[in-house]
């Protein structure tokens, strides 16, 4: 965990306000909830891009939408998590979302990855990957994409193929 997540899961066992500003600083454009700055500018020094800032903002926001008391143990990147997800409910608009999210422009990546972590609830997210990926997202080569989609595919493909093997030994 790096520092800025760090210091989110230390501000929050020290005040829960800190979770609740971050949770509804979602329901702005990111960066624009004036209450949020106290928890994020710190993390935005030097010269910073628009991109980056509002990534750090809509990190935080999911981090602070996604909390569960008493979560603990190793997190998970979304990709894992969506495949997970898939495989668990066996309902298709999972990957049907997972798709969407990783056609998304910038623009839309906010709502896409609300309507994301809300479905991954149960899963425990690591959230500074999340950010670090954010922070590459735009790049021309879809270096993020393609890394997404080839993990969510290798734990699916990897649990089809057990499946599989399971059903012909038996």
């Amino acid at each position: 965990m790096s520092g800025f997540i760090a210091w989110l899961e230390n501000s929050n066992e020290r005040d829960a306000k800190v979770r609740a500003v971050l949770r509804r600083s979602l329901a702005f454009e990111a960066g624009a909830y004036i209450p949020a700055y106290p928890y994020i500018e710190r993390f935005l020094t030097g010269a910073v891009d628009d991109q980056r800032r509002q990534m750090h903002y809509l990190v935080a926001g999911l981090w602070a939408a996604h909390w569960r008391e008493g979560r603990t143990g190793p997190t998970t990147s979304i990709a894992t998590a969506c495949a997970r997800h898939l495989l668990k409910s066996q309902s298709s608009s999972t990957e049907r979302r997972f798709i969407h999210l990783l056609d998304a422009d910038l623009d839309q990546l906010p709502h896409r990855l609300r309507q994301m972590i809300a479905l991954l609830h149960e899963e425990p997210l690591d959230f500074q990957t999340l950010l670090n990926d954010l922070l590459c997202w735009n790049r021309t080569d879809k270096r993020v994409q393609n890394a997404w989609a080839r993990a969510f595919y290798r734990v699916v493909n990897h649990s089809k193929t057990g499946e599989t093997q399971t059903e012909i030994i038996a």
